[in-house]
């Protein structure tokens, strides 16, 4: 008696995929075909109860969420959302809360479910993570970060770090403060830190570093701490809330932006540009990155080849925080 699994073994594709071609999931025209000739030549017949149970989950995408408080998440999750509706998935959210345990934890839950496919918005990572990852029999996509072997949708972080060094030093400012984050986050913490540094010091001078979280609330609070002495003209903070957090401190103390010190962030978090000063930015694609996760997932999970790697562009935006020094 013919069984799925001798049907995958005969096509070359995983029993996922004959499974897919079963219910009518998605599956690229050429292995549809080659798994219909093998079914007619062989009068396979499928177990229609053990068929439906397997069934439930076939258009189901796990996303793993970093937060659910974050303006670029949200971002990244409509465009998510607006692909799977019009392709027919369904979207199964979890949230890490920025704890790495718990995004290990959401990635064995979703591989528990028998998701379709799982698409992990990364922020830290650490190697049992990435060997987590690379071991799953799901497809997997990461945003934000890179898992060797892993296909993976990042920005361009240590370009944009370079943008806005650029920025600062055009305007002709040298005593300048980078306020970051963890390097455990490596492409905000390392990446983005690196970019700005590097050309700092590719321009003959050394940029101060102050190490915050992504909370705009801790931010501000070690703000009102450091400002009050520090001798930075400008100060590059590495995301917009954390920008947002020092600009809230600077008006508690009575410090003008930019007057007294130019500012700017990352993200294009439209919050940004409604803050007085507006503040300065590296506008990332997040939206543009939803949309391009859902087609490609759908591409992995249809088992088509995709690229291990692409990046997405992002550019400068010059806004009022940010001025050139007298």
């Amino acid at each position: 008696m013919t069984t799925l699994n001798d049907i995958a073994k005969r096509a070359g594709v995983a029993k996922s995929t004959v499974s897919r071609y079963l219910n009518n999931g998605s599956v690229s025209d050429k292995t549809r075909e080659k798994i219909q000739a093998i079914i007619e030549e062989t009068g396979y017949v499928p177990n229609q109860f053990a068929q439906s149970l397997k069934a439930q989950h076939s258009n189901m995408i796990g996303v793993v969420l970093p937060r659910f408080d974050s303006p670029s998440t949200n971002q990244v999750l409509k465009g998510l959302d607006d692909v799977a509706h019009e392709k027919g998935y369904q979207l199964m959210l979890t949230n890490s809360n920025l704890s790495i345990e718990r995004e290990k934890e959401n990635i064995s839950l979703l591989e528990r479910q028998k998701v379709g496919g799982i698409i992990l918005i990364a922020s830290m990572m650490d190697e049992d993570l990435k060997k987590q990852v690379t071991q799953l029999s799901i497809p997997t996509l990461i945003l934000g970060q890179q898992i060797e072997g892993v296909p993976s949708l990042v920005h361009q972080d240590y370009e944009a770090g370079r943008l806005i060094a650029e920025h600062a030093l055009e305007l002709g400012h040298t005593k300048i403060l980078y306020v970051g984050v963890t390097e455990e986050d490596n492409a905000v913490g390392v990446l983005r830190r690196n970019g700005f540094m590097d050309t700092v010091k590719e321009a003959g001078f050394e940029a101060a570093f102050h190490e915050t979280s992504f909370s705009r609330k801790e931010a501000y609070q070690q703000a009102l701490d450091y400002l009050p002495t520090t001798e930075a003209t400008y100060i590059a903070a590495a995301t917009d809330h954390i920008a947002i957090g020092i600009l809230n401190a600077a008006n508690e103390l009575n410090l003008s932006v930019p007057d007294d010190f130019s500012l700017s962030g990352f993200g294009g978090y439209s919050e940004s540009d409604y803050t007085f000063p507006s503040i300065t930015t590296i506008d990332y694609p997040f939206y543009g990155l939803g949309i391009k996760a859902l087609n490609r997932i759908e591409q992995m999970m249809k088992e088509d080849p995709v690229s291990l790697l692409e990046t997405m562009p992002n550019q400068l935006n010059v806004k009022q925080s940010t001025k050139k020094i007298k």
